[in-house]
């Protein structure tokens, strides 16, 4: 389950080697204010941060500078993550699952509304959305149109809370969409879009807080026929040994997933120089080959040889292409967008 961020906020050094020399004063003096950083992050870059990034990173500072970094962390879903740090959460960095949740913190005033001029435009890793089914796919589950089939389980977050969700939601809509456009450019029939939704979102058996928590109650708790999800979610699950299958529909959506520098955290803190280092060290042709290793498509083209066995599927479609997210957020998620009235009425139907 997951909490707050201020239940889950931890001190982790980067590696139990350093942390012991410094702890037993055996190497070193104990890290100053400016080489400490807090990293506030949604759920699904919890491992791939800890346990890899920040220790490589941790160990390129104490190369360069001598001196030991300390990290505090916390995670949490995105959109949960993203009010916490505009509310007053005080994390040097903020890893975001979309760029709309990163805009509460340009309007907040956390973050700087130029912080898409970066490397990539901001974006931190790539990823597509996907569908794991269970081993064999009984239920035959090879597109979008097969998650409204009769009988069928579907787990997918709560877009209210959840960036995944959003990205799941947007990829479903936006698939139709796409293929409505292509027929009448000048009027598309969103009827069929609608009627998708609709027979899929009557199939959603659980919405969770967030996607992390999707997971856990498909491949844990075996709920469900079919999860909606992130590909790298499914590709971490299989490193670690319990692999999940999953299809890539014909046509999908490309998850571009931001960072930034949360401004007045780091004037705070007097930490600009280790902040923007680490950004840096995000997407370094280095950093990206390890976000690889953990199922996320790199950003960076110096590091694309990281992930050349991964399927590519037959087209993949951005968030540009369906207008942006401020436009979906009024389209879908507004209160009388078309996804807030069609899980409405799929409460109602389910209480009659």
């Amino acid at each position: 389950m997951e909490h707050p961020p201020s239940q889950r906020l931890r001190l982790g050094l980067a590696a139990a080697a350093l942390l012991a020399a410094v702890s037993a004063g055996c190497g070193g003096s104990s890290a100053a204010p400016a080489d400490s950083l807090k990293v506030g992050g949604y759920s699904v870059v919890r491992e791939v941060l800890h346990e890899a990034i920040i220790p490589a990173f941790s160990r390129k500072w104490k190369e360069k500078t001598g001196r030991v970094p300390e990290f505090a962390e916390s995670y949490s879903a995105s959109g949960a993550q993203a009010r916490s740090i505009a509310s007053g959460f005080d994390a040097d960095i903020a890893a975001l699952s979309h760029s709309g949740d990163m805009e509460i913190l340009v309007k907040a005033g956390k973050v700087a509304g130029d912080w898409r001029n970066g490397p990539y435009q901001g974006i931190m890793t790539h990823s597509l959305v996907v569908i794991g089914h269970r081993e064999g796919n009984p239920r035959s589950i090879h597109d979008w149109a097969d998650l409204g089939k009769p009988g069928v389980g579907v787990l997918y977050p709560d877009p209210k809370t959840s960036g995944g969700a959003r990205w799941n939601v947007n990829a479903i809509y936006g698939a139709g969409w796409l293929e409505a456009r292509a027929k009448d450019a000048g009027s598309p029939d969103l009827g069929p879009v609608k009627d998708l939704m609709t027979r899929i979102q009557a199939n959603v058996v659980n919405m969770d807080t967030s996607g992390r928590q999707s997971m856990a109650n498909f491949a844990k708790f075996r709920t469900g026929d079919a999860v909606v999800t992130y590909e790298n979610e499914l590709l971490l699950r299989a490193k670690e040994g319990d692999a999940i299958p999953y299809v890539i529909p014909p046509a999908t959506l490309l998850i571009e997933s931001p960072v930034a520098i949360v401004g007045p955290s780091v004037k705070k803190h007097g930490n600009e120089e280790i902040a923007r280092a680490f950004l840096e060290f995000l997407t370094s042709a280095e950093g990206q080959r390890i976000f690889a290793e953990y199922g996320f498509r790199p950003v960076n083209p110096e590091a694309e040889d990281a992930a050349a066995g991964l399927l590519q599927p037959a087209k993949v479609f951005t968030i540009a292409d369906l207008g942006g997210w401020k436009k979906l957020a009024d389209e879908l998620y507004s209160t009388n967008g078309l996804w807030t009235t069609i899980a409405a009425q799929a409460v109602q139907n389910r209480g009659k």
